[in-house]
């Protein structure tokens, strides 16, 4: 016989699920026609009374059906035993896609892109982090004889492309002893240690070739030091203009905010372990203008190694199970297309 707690529970539910689906507050008497829940009407107007007296649900306005809070969302998805599975086409279509990438700038690209058409919220993808990049090659092309440009590549498909001013005349022979010295010395380092040895391997360098090395040296550390987490992909902002009525402050907003960098980078900020989904509602964000709104956000990486974080934004109203389901997909795909490069 299920306990009163768990009616309660799947009265919840069937609230959840109606209102998501149909955004209209749901009577008692939708939820006996729609569910079946093997109780009367009486009983689920009962257990609708007890939720909303604990919180889980509201009233929008007289006579009306009832409608979940923020609290009743939580309940909701904390109790998520099953998290509704993609289909194997919808699997096999998203590994196409991304399979199809040309480097790591098309594959963010690709997955923002990929993320806000499953979820048909607003995507978000950090650039994988640069303490736990590695170097992989640095290649320096003579583009003139006194101006070189320098390429650096990371094991995660990080390309960094920069131009050099030599300041005098080099040869391919001097190029090419230059390029195995920073080589030998730099890949598979780690990004941020690799720049503190850069000052070293110039110091190290042939008389003849310091010079060369001290302009290549400069540049290469503003490549190693810069902070590419910082950078984000964001994709699907027009997703939120197709039910304004979902927030009920004001939906620019929410527009404003998603163009601040640091709101989106606190937002990921949850995202601490690779192929962990979390999930922040309603007046759980930090930040006030984001109050209305649900973040769906996860790590990306391989095994335990984490890289970057990811997500959706988007109404509180929203097909949580569907969700993290896309959002943990394009996740693992992307963990395993950038550990593999």
């Amino acid at each position: 016989m299920v306990s009163a707690d768990e009616r309660r529970f799947e009265v919840l539910r069937a609230i959840v699920a109606d209102y998501v689906s149909n955004h209209e507050p749901v009577a008692s008497k939708a939820i006996v026609e729609r569910h079946n829940l093997g109780v009367s009407s009486a009983t689920v107007r009962n257990d609708m009374a007890s939720l909303e007296e604990d919180g889980y649900i509201t009233q929008p306005h007289t006579s009306a059906g009832r409608i979940p809070t923020d609290k009743g969302y939580r309940l909701f998805v904390d109790r998520l035993h099953e998290v509704k599975p993609l289909s194997g086409a919808e699997r096999r279509a998203i590994g196409k896609f991304l399979d199809g990438a040309i480097d790591l700038d098309d594959v963010l690209r690709r997955s923002v892109r990929l993320l806000a058409q499953l979820t048909r919220q607003v995507a978000v993808v950090q650039y994988p982090t640069l303490t736990r990049s590695t170097v992989k090659h640095i290649e320096l092309v003579l583009i003139t004889p006194a101006r070189m440009m320098l390429v650096m590549i990371t094991d995660t498909g990080r390309v960094d492309q920069r131009m050099v001013d030599l300041g005098d005349v080099c040869t391919e022979e001097a190029l090419s002893r230059l390029r195995t010295m920073i080589n030998s010395g730099l890949s598979g380092r780690r990004l941020v240690d690799a720049a503190a040895s850069v000052a070293e391997l110039v110091e190290q360098a042939p008389a003849d070739l310091r010079d060369t090395a001290i302009r290549v040296g400069s540049v290469l550390v503003e490549s190693l030091v810069e902070h590419p987490e910082e950078r984000l992909v964001l994709g699907g902002t027009a997703n939120l203009t197709r039910n304004v009525a979902d927030f009920p402050g004001s939906l620019r907003t929410v527009l404003e905010a998603l163009e601040e960098q640091v709101v989106i980078l606190r937002l990921l900020a949850g995202a601490r372990d690779a192929g962990t989904v979390t999930v922040h509602i309603g007046g759980e964000n930090e930040a006030e203008e984001m109050r209305s709104t649900s973040v769906v956000s996860i790590g990306y990486g391989g095994g335990s190694e984490l890289l970057g974080g990811m997500g959706v934004v988007g109404p509180t109203r929203m097909d949580y199970p569907g969700t993290i389901a896309a959002v943990r997909a394009v996740a693992n795909y992307v963990g395993e297309i950038l550990t593999a490069r």
